[in-house]
Parts: C-alpha cells; sequence; structure tokens
C-alpha cells in the first residue's frame, strides 16, 4: 500500500487530483485573467490539448484493440452505456429544468453523459472486485477512442446551438485540437513507444499540468463573463443529488444488464465498472473545444461526477471481491456462507 492510500479511509478515496483541480478553480475565481493575458493562456491551452490527444494517439496500442475485438459482445454493452444509455437519461433530465437545474447546467450534465469511460479507474475497480481487467483494459481504450469522434458528434446533434454555444465553428477546432493530433499521434507511435516509456513518469504530469492550465482558462473566462453569478448552492446541491441518481442507475443498469445478457460475473463486474465512468481527462480538454466560454460551467458537472464515482465504486469494488471470497469459501453443495469480516487489501485511487 502506497503512502498516499495508507492516510485516507479506503472506503473514502479522496483524489488529489481533484484537490488539485478544485484548487485550480481557487485561483481562477481569486485571480482570472484577462486581456492580452487571456489572449496568451488560450493559445497555451489550446496548444495543450492538442498535445494531450497527441499522447492519447501514440499511447493506444493498436495489438490491445485487434486482441480486444475477440469480446466484441462486452464492448458494445459498455459502448451502449457510455454512448446510448447515458445520453438518454441525459436529456431526460431536461424535464428537471427549471425547477432543480439551470438550462446551462443542464447543459453540462448532459456533456457529462457524452464523454467516453474511463481507463485507469475501471481497471482498477475492476482489479479489486476480481473481474475481467483485461476486458475492463480494451473496454475503456475502445471507449475512448470512439469517444474522440462520438462526443463531438452526440453534443452537434443533443446540444446544438443553445446554451452550450456550440457551433459549426466547433466542428473545425475539433478536427485541428482532437482528430489531427490523435491520428498523428497514432502514425508516429512506432517510433515514440521507446521515449513514452522512459518518460512515462513526467508525461503523465504534462498531462495534468496540461488539464489544469485547461480548467484555469476556463474558469477564469468565466469570471470575467460573469456566467458563475448565474450557479447558488441551492443549485449545486440539486446538481449533486441528480448526479447521485444518474450513477445509481447506471451502476444497476450495468450490473444486472450483464446478467439478463448472459455474461458470467467477472464480465458484469468489468461492464459495471467500465460502463458507468465518464472520463475527467477525457472531457475537460474537449469541453474546451465545445463550449468557449461557457466551459467552466460545462466541465462543472463531470468534476463533481468524477469524485463520487471514485468514492461510490471504492467502496463497491471492496463489496463485490467480498462476495468473491465469500462464494469460493463456500463449500460445493452447501448454503451460501456468510460473508467475512476482513478487509481486503487498501484501494488503489485511480487519477482519472
Amino acid at each position: 500500500m502506497n503512502r498516499r492510500t495508507s492516510l485516507i479511509p479506503s472506503w473514502l478515496p479522496v483524489d488529489p487530483y481533484v484537490l488539485a483541480l478544485l484548487a485550480t478553480v481557487g485561483l481562477a475565481a481569486l485571480l482570472p485573467v484577462s486581456g492580452a493575458a487571456a489572449e496568451a493562456a488560450g493559445g497555451a491551452s489550446t496548444g495543450a490539448v492538442a498535445l494531450l490527444f497527441f499522447l492519447y494517439g501514440a499511447r493506444l496500442s493498436t495489438r490491445e484493440i485487434v486482441e480486444g475485438l475477440k469480446h466484441w459482445r462486452l464492448h458494445l454493452t459498455v459502448l451502449a452505456c457510455t454512448f446510448v444509455l447515458f445520453p438518454v437519461l441525459g436529456l431526460a433530465a431536461r424535464g428537471l429544468v427549471p425547477y432543480l437545474l439551470t438550462p446551462q447546467l443542464h447543459s453540462g450534465l448532459l456533456f457529462l453523459c457524452l464523454v467516453p469511460s474511463t481507463v485507469q479507474s475501471s481497471i482498477a475497480f475492476t482489479s479489486i472486485a476480481r473481474g475481467n481487467v483485461p476486458a475492463a483494459i480494451c473496454a475503456g481504450s475502445f471507449s475512448s477512442l470512439a469517444g474522440i469522434v462520438i462526443t463531438p458528434l452526440l453534443a452537434a446533434l443533443l446540444i446544438g446551438g443553445g446554451t452550450a454555444g456550440f457551433s459549426a465553428d466547433s466542428l473545425v477546432k475539433i478536427v485541428a485540437q482532437l482528430l489531427l493530433p490523435f491520428v498523428a499521434g497514432q502514425l508516429l507511435r512506432r517510433w515514440l513507444t521507446g521515449f513514452l516509456t522512459r518518460h512515462r513518469k513526467a508525461l503523465g504530469l504534462v498531462d495534468r499540468g496540461s488539464v489544469l492550465l485547461v480548467v484555469y482558462t476556463a474558469f477564469s473566462e468565466g469570471m470575467v463573463t460573469g456566467i458563475w453569478h448565474q450557479v447558488t448552492p441551492a443549485r449545486l446541491a440539486a446538481m449533486l443529488a441528480v448526479e447521485a441518481v444518474l450513477l445509481a442507475v447506471m451502476l444497476s443498469v450495468s450490473w444486472y444488464g450483464g446478467r439478463r445478457l448472459g455474461f458470467d460475473r467477472a464480465d458484469r463486474v468489468a461492464i459495471q465498472f467500465a460502463g458507468s465512468k465518464k472520463s475527467l481527462a477525457a472531457g475537460l480538454p474537449m469541453a474546451s473545444v465545445l463550449f468557449g466560454a461557457h466551459a467552466s460551467l460545462a466541465v462543472l458537472p463531470l468534476m463533481l461526477f468524477h469524485q463520487m464515482q471514485l468514492m461510490v465504486c471504492a467502496v463497491l469494488a471492496k463489496r463485490r471481491a467480498k462476495d468473491e471470497e465469500a462464494r469460493e469459501a463456500q463449500p460445493t453443495g452447501t448454503p451460501d456462507a456468510p460473508v467475512p469480516t476482513s478487509e481486503p487489501a487498501g484501494v488503489p485511487t485511480p487519477g482519472r
């Protein structure tokens, strides 16, 4: 168990990256950039987004994609959860406007429902719960790859030119800042693999630092334009409640739906943890491209959901592991044995 994990209760994983994001938001609130400084920060943010997607393309293994195709039913199920069921629920939440959510917060909630699944946290929680880890790796990778194309298209279709600020010009930005760098990374991957492996830790800091820059620029612009005056504590509390219901529905549907589709326990674990997650790392830079001046409100629901999914899924993964331990300890042909009370090893808190 690493030092950071031992200092935090295993049932309450607080992602340090989320704390860094919140600190960045606080800095943007106290010291927002404007004028020439804002233009410089915006240019740096644009370059950071392009660099992020270049690195995503360079890291994605084509061999893993080919191997993962062998379990196509599982991956289609995860993709359906991520890009079909989630968006349907996001659209249904439109009925909560203006009673619980403002139009801007609903746009952010809907955007949350459109972003791809995570990779690291899906793998970590599937491993803790003793599920099909290779399937979780491939499912997360497929979702991330598909999201580069599907998320902007769904945003154009479902959010359109309303409060989100999405326009035809955004499509050009998507190609220039997301798709082209990603494709370039894939094409150059064979020459970059060694470099990426040797400098994995440093490049991880580049990843996170780039996202922090994107967040700072977006929230600074929000402060300067005054859009944060539209958000009240009551609205934030309502948003948290709506997201809690959203997460509960997706965890339940992905688990019991997997059983109805005939998947075994290990596959159902992978489906549940990959199909109920949303990627903060992919969503934040996408929002900066898609939403412009409204990006700060658009990413707020995603930031809240990210921490919520980590906390809930850490508890759930340990529960799944206990259930499996009890099943294995049960003699064949005997009634269910009581669940052991010993705690499994500490939960590694995923960063995305």
